[in-house]
Protein backbone atom coordinates (compact mmCIF):
# COMPACT_ATOMS: atom_id res chain seq x y z
CA UNK A 1 0.00 0.00 0.00
CA UNK A 2 1.48 3.37 -0.98
CA UNK A 3 1.99 5.85 1.80
CA UNK A 4 3.24 9.40 2.15
CA UNK A 5 4.98 11.04 5.07
CA UNK A 6 3.52 14.36 6.23
CA UNK A 7 4.94 17.06 8.43
CA UNK A 8 3.16 19.80 10.35
CA UNK A 9 3.52 22.28 7.47
CA UNK A 10 2.21 20.08 4.63
CA UNK A 11 -1.04 21.09 2.96
CA UNK A 12 -3.92 18.63 2.69
CA UNK A 13 -4.34 19.29 -1.05
CA UNK A 14 -0.70 18.40 -1.66
CA UNK A 15 -0.99 15.24 0.42
CA UNK A 16 -4.10 14.05 -1.45
CA UNK A 17 -2.56 14.79 -4.83
CA UNK A 18 0.63 12.95 -3.92
CA UNK A 19 -1.30 9.98 -2.51
CA UNK A 20 -3.50 9.71 -5.61
CA UNK A 21 -0.42 9.81 -7.83
CA UNK A 22 1.21 6.98 -5.88
CA UNK A 23 -2.00 4.93 -5.98
CA UNK A 24 -2.24 5.40 -9.74
CA UNK A 25 1.41 4.35 -10.22
CA UNK A 26 0.88 1.24 -8.12
CA UNK A 27 -2.11 0.27 -10.30
CA UNK A 28 -4.55 0.10 -7.42
CA UNK A 29 -7.25 2.21 -9.12
CA UNK A 30 -7.07 0.01 -12.23
CA UNK A 31 -7.42 -3.11 -10.07
CA UNK A 32 -10.42 -1.62 -8.23
CA UNK A 33 -12.20 -0.84 -11.49
CA UNK A 34 -11.47 -4.34 -12.78
CA UNK A 35 -12.84 -6.01 -9.65
CA UNK A 36 -15.87 -3.74 -9.25
CA UNK A 37 -18.20 -6.27 -10.93
CA UNK A 38 -17.93 -10.00 -11.45
CA UNK A 39 -17.47 -10.97 -15.08
CA UNK A 40 -18.34 -14.51 -16.08
CA UNK A 41 -15.51 -16.39 -17.80
CA UNK A 42 -17.47 -16.59 -21.07
CA UNK A 43 -18.07 -12.82 -21.00
CA UNK A 44 -14.40 -12.22 -20.19
CA UNK A 45 -13.37 -14.28 -23.24
CA UNK A 46 -15.77 -12.30 -25.39
CA UNK A 47 -14.40 -8.97 -24.11
CA UNK A 48 -10.85 -10.16 -24.72
CA UNK A 49 -11.70 -11.29 -28.27
CA UNK A 50 -13.35 -7.94 -29.07
CA UNK A 51 -10.36 -6.05 -27.67
CA UNK A 52 -8.05 -8.11 -29.89
CA UNK A 53 -10.22 -7.33 -32.93
CA UNK A 54 -10.08 -3.60 -32.14
CA UNK A 55 -6.31 -3.72 -31.73
CA UNK A 56 -5.92 -5.60 -35.02
CA UNK A 57 -8.15 -3.10 -36.82
CA UNK A 58 -6.24 -0.13 -35.39
CA UNK A 59 -2.90 -1.67 -36.38
CA UNK A 60 -4.16 -2.22 -39.94
CA UNK A 61 -5.45 1.37 -40.05
CA UNK A 62 -2.08 2.71 -38.89
CA UNK A 63 -0.30 0.61 -41.52
CA UNK A 64 -2.62 1.95 -44.25
CA UNK A 65 -2.10 5.55 -43.11
CA UNK A 66 1.65 5.09 -42.96
CA UNK A 67 1.70 3.61 -46.49
CA UNK A 68 -0.49 6.36 -47.91
CA UNK A 69 1.73 9.09 -46.40
CA UNK A 70 4.77 7.57 -48.08
CA UNK A 71 3.14 7.71 -51.54
CA UNK A 72 2.09 11.38 -51.23
CA UNK A 73 5.64 12.75 -51.15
Amino acid sequence: MPEIQLTENDRLEWALKSFKRKMEKAGIFRELRRRRHYVKPSAARQLKRKAAQRAKFKAAQRARNKASRGKAT
